[in-house]
């Protein structure tokens, strides 16, 4: 079960680096004062540190059996869903509020960056954190370990 949780958190890990390279790609200081972002920095910055820090103690739980480990990663995991929700309720109000760019070359609409991230890559991120939610909590608070 422990494995099948690094797994899964590894392709959510690899999931939500595609969507922050585009966020990363997009994002312009400079011109952000037409569109500006809805995703803090920080709170992009927090989730991604959290969830590359939480699946590398996960790994080091898999390795030791420590039990304070297991309880920090569910922790930090508890910090990440939040960070995602708020991430995930500020980009339906994006992808909502602006429509999706033409293909006329002429028109430029300024839009944030955000706007840009497939929804299926997006929806592939949340799927995979779900199941590795689900397979880690159940790894720490019922397996018999």
């Amino acid at each position: 079960m422990g494995t099948a949780a690094l797994v899964t958190w590894l392709a959510t890990v690899l999931a939500g680096l595609v969507l922050l390279v585009i966020w990363l790609m997009e994002y312009d200081r400079d011109f952000q004062t037409g569109a500006a972002t809805r995703l803090p920095v920080p709170v992009i910055s927090t989730h991604a540190l959290l969830g590359v820090g939480g699946v590398m103690v996960w790994g080091f739980y898999l390795v030791t059996d420590d039990d304070p480990l297991a309880w920090s990663v569910v922790a930090g995991l508890g910090v990440v869903v939040v960070l995602g929700l708020v991430m995930a309720a500020r980009w339906v109000g994006v992808y909502r509020a602006y429509a999706a760019p033409g293909s006329t070359t002429t028109q430029l609409v300024a839009v944030p960056p955000e706007r840009h991230f497939p929804r299926p890559v997006i929806v592939i991120h949340g799927l995979l954190a779900l199941a590795t939610i689900t397979l880690v909590v159940f790894d720490v608070f019922f397996s018999g370990s």
